[in-house]
């Protein structure tokens, strides 16, 4: 893709949503971290729907630990992989404790080294709360850059420095929300939305979703005779009489000629 057209589609992305951001609901680090954590392999309003219930019992490393897995289980349910992310939840808290004084650490391999924490969870982290030019690849992400043709890649990692490496500076910070939001509201995996796609000119994707066919109009029946006499009477106009009877329009006092009857001829 020509540098001058990958800067125009971020440029299209930035003023349709000037000031982008996370749709995980939380109001500290230690809350992002824990959402990032959770959404793997779900959805955010599953997350969502879960942190509404957990974060006001338990928002700190220390009373996620004190809940212990068990007592985490029935708050993170709507989410994927619950078992599993409880014990990861219960193992992250302890750690953070442990070894950070119950905060969210600021490098890269701290953050690894979490249970449950990712590349993509870290460089999201490492984004949000500690202001890195980080581009986290979802599948969302994964998904439009390969499909527009602004970084293609075979794996996470490649289309992640794909983008790192030709994102114009000024959009670096925000690429990662632009492009998620892009991925699962319009770029959508199944049928994209693209004639309503403020890219769609720029995006080199070859089998664009062609706008929808207008309707055709339904053809209008004509209404049973009952029916319209009854509208009539309750309009107050008088519809002409028709009888059922073929011959009624026809003058009776004109007799139907009969046919003429030819003669035998005389031997």
């Amino acid at each position: 893709m020509h540098p001058a057209t990958r800067r125009a589609i971020f440029r299209r992305l930035q003023a349709a949503n000037p000031s982008p951001t996370t749709e995980l609901l939380h109001t500290t680090p230690f809350e992002l971290l824990v959402a990032v954590m959770l959404s793997a392999h779900t959805t955010d309003r599953s997350v969502n729907a879960a942190t509404r219930n957990l974060f006001p019992v338990a928002s700190t490393p220390a009373a996620i630990a004190a809940l212990g897995v068990e007592g985490v289980k029935p708050y993170i349910k709507p989410v994927g992989l619950y078992n599993t992310k409880a014990k990861n939840l219960v193992g992250l808290a302890q750690q953070l404790l442990e070894r950070h004084g119950g905060e969210v650490p600021s490098t890269r391999e701290a953050l690894e080294a979490l249970p449950g924490v990712g590349r993509k969870t870290a460089n999201i982290i490492l984004n949000m709360v500690f202001g890195e030019v980080e581009i986290a690849v979802d599948t969302h992400i994964f998904r439009v850059a390969n499909r527009t043709g602004l970084a293609p890649g075979r794996t996470p990692r490649e289309v992640e420095q794909a983008l790192t490496a030709t994102t114009p500076a000024e959009f670096r910070r925000n690429a990662h929300h632009w492009l998620i939001l892009h991925g699962r509201y319009v770029c959508i995996a199944r049928l994209p939305k693209c004639p309503g796609c403020i890219i769609r000119d720029l995006c080199e994707y070859p089998h664009k979703t062609p706008p929808a066919k207008p309707a055709k109009a339904l053809r209008r029946l004509p209404l049973p005779s009952r029916v319209r006499r009854a509208r009539a009477r309750n309009s107050g106009v008088r519809l002409p009489q028709v009888s059922a009877s073929p011959s009624a329009d026809t003058d009776r006092s004109v007799s139907p000629r009969r046919p003429r009857r030819l003669r035998r001829p005389s031997r």
